[in-house]
């Protein structure tokens, strides 16, 4: 009886493995856990026109197209009067764009073209010439060109249409050309900082053992997502190499103790630094089924009665036997796993299990339902 307990265990874990996922921490580049600070990218917005529509863009209705149309001409000291203007073949857009690091003056990036009005598609239009500023209100960098949605949209008078991607959403490569840097003075007075992607007092108390076991006692962790690094004097003229030794020093990030549970999917992954007290588990349920169904009562030959339907019900109970098991206190994570495939629990189970295990204070992690 043991051995054929132990083989059901067995075969269950290999049947849950496939939806529960260990998660353990492994030695990682200080490169994927942590960044410079200071280098970022910055976000670019603007406001403009598409034109050269067939016929889709915005109606007359939009008003701030037809200001924005006037406006336009009257920059280059064309009369204001746009009654003969066919507003169906211009859109009002939103122009959006992100500024990398270090880029300089001159280069191009990216854009992303928005319709805000009724515009039905904006596919083969042309972007004005339109000023992108970036939070300060300053202008970093000017779009215009050809904008391609990569869809359509396709219909007849008879009401079918069709229709692939977003025709309303368009895209620029290298639509605009960077007329302003934003200064990066990287290394500037002798010093660099590292911005740790998820705060944590150990993590970044190995960062800094590891850079000093490497250069010496150079780097001092202020708080647990910032580490000040002073530039070594043989370093001070070519930081970009500096800071690239830095980031291929390797440490083993902590992390705590969690659990992730997707309700949807019925996926659990579980930190291997989760541990339970001992607690005692049941499991078990009580499944109800009602179903109907149809008599009909025919008359007798020729007689004066009527035909007469009546519905009856069956309802079936059945419970399920109750499985008990008892946990005991444990730091490794495939106990837990174990036991809970001993008591037959199924992923959507153990959600509840774990939760209730929580409740009772008998694990020590955080739960987290995505």
């Amino acid at each position: 009886m043991k051995k054929l307990f132990t083989l059901f265990t067995l075969i269950l874990c290999i049947a849950f493995a496939s939806t529960t996922v260990f998660a353990e921490s492994a030695p990682t580049r200080i490169k994927d856990i942590a960044k410079i600070q200071g280098v970022r990218d910055n976000q670019l917005i603007g406001y403009g026109l598409v034109v050269g529509l067939q016929g889709t863009g915005d109606s007359d209705k939009i008003t701030p197209m037809i200001t924005t149309t006037a406006s336009m001409l009257r920059t280059f000291g064309v009369s204001a009067d746009t009654s003969g203007i066919k507003y169906k073949n211009i859109a009002v857009v939103m122009v959006t764009a992100t500024l990398p690091p270090f880029i300089r003056e001159g280069d191009t990036i990216d854009i992303t073209v928005s319709s805000m009005g009724d515009a039905s598609s904006i596919q083969g239009g042309t972007l004005l010439q339109t000023p992108l500023r970036a939070g300060n209100g300053e202008v970093y960098a000017v779009a215009q060109g050809p904008v391609s949605t990569g869809g359509f949209t396709a219909g007849s008078g008879g009401g079918a249409s069709a229709q692939k991607n977003f025709p309303t959403v368009g895209t620029t490569p290298n639509g605009a050309i960077v007329e302003r840097t934003v200064e990066d003075d990287l290394g500037e007075n002798g010093t660099l900082s590292l911005s740790l992607a998820s705060a944590d007092f150990t993590t970044a108390s190995r960062i800094t053992k590891a850079i000093n076991a490497a250069y010496g006692n150079i780097a001092h962790a202020t708080n647990p997502s910032r580490i000040d690094i002073n530039i070594p004097n043989n370093y001070r003229s070519n930081v970009v190499e500096f800071v690239s030794t830095i980031e291929e020093l390797s440490v083993t990030p902590d992390t705590v103790a969690k659990i992730v549970f997707n309700e949807r999917t019925g996926t659990i992954v579980m930190g291997g630094n989760v541990t339970v007290d001992e607690c005692a588990i049941t499991q078990g349920g009580l499944s109800i089924s009602v179903t109907r169904d149809k008599t009909v009562s025919q008359p007798a030959p020729f007689s004066y009665g009527t035909t007469i339907v009546t519905r009856t019900e069956d309802v079936d109970v059945e419970e399920q036997r109750s499985n008990s098991i008892v946990i005991p206190a444990t730091t490794s994570i495939n106990d837990i796993v174990g036991a809970l495939n001993a008591v037959g629990a199924t992923p959507r189970d153990c959600i509840s299990i774990l939760q209730a295990m929580k409740a009772a204070g008998a694990i020590h992690a955080v739960l987290e339902i995505i």
